[in-house]
């Protein structure tokens, strides 16, 4: 088969940037680079759209790379881990969930994170008291208790 008949492939890349700190630098610089994206345009872009963040929290971001080396990128809500180790005052979660607890979280906490996380594409259809179950299921399985 000739290049000619060969399609050209759209990419994606899923990374973890922190709000507000992309830089050209690891990990976004080579994994943008090695797919011919200039890794300072992807910055910029990112910083505007997360500076009313808090910076530093952790942002999953799908980049989708066209043939012609343009981009776009649909930034998500932070990890629901990440969310329920802030509100639990944690470092890491449990190495031996159901045995031991490292912290605990109200259903006030629940329910704020699951709102933040209901704006994820994975949630959109569910309803809240969905999203809260799974935000719930997720603390028993980090070893953080729920309470009332």
């Amino acid at each position: 088969m000739s290049k000619a008949g060969a399609k050209a492939v759209t990419s994606f890349l899923k990374i973890m940037i922190p709000a507000g700190k992309a830089a050209p630098a690891p990990p976004v610089g080579p994994a943008l680079g090695q797919r011919g994206v200039k890794s300072v345009d992807f910055c910029k872009q990112f910083n505007d759209r997360t500076k009313n963040l808090v910076q530093g929290i952790p942002i999953p971001t799908l980049i989708t790379i066209k043939p012609d080396r343009t981009f776009t990128f649909v930034s998500k809500a932070p990890p629901t881990s990440w969310l329920l180790k802030k509100a639990a005052g944690v470092e890491k979660a449990a190495s031996r969930p159901g045995e031991e607890e490292v912290g605990s979280v109200s259903l006030k906490h629940i329910y704020e994170i699951a709102l933040i996380k209901k704006s994820d594409p994975g949630f959109q259809d569910s309803d809240l008291r969905q999203v809260c179950a799974c935000v719930i299921g997720q603390a028993k399985g980090m070893g953080i208790k729920v309470v009332l």
